[in-house]
């Protein structure tokens, strides 16, 4: 049998960065990790943007 709200109990603990215990079949390990990974993708992607690393003048 698998929970309904799952994925939304998972998208709630990942969002508010939950420190503790299970939430949505993700364990705190688990929840820092994909933490993790999704800064490094940020930070990747905003370095890549043309004009990510370079001052405006507008």
């Amino acid at each position: 049998m698998r929970c309904p709200v799952r994925a939304q109990c998972a998208a709630h603990a990942l969002a508010v960065r939950e420190p503790y215990g299970v939430w949505g079949g993700l364990t705190e390990d688990e929840r820092e990790e994909l933490m993790g990974r999704a800064r490094h993708r940020l930070v990747t992607a905003s370095a890549s943007a043309p004009g990510g690393d370079t001052a405006s003048d507008d």
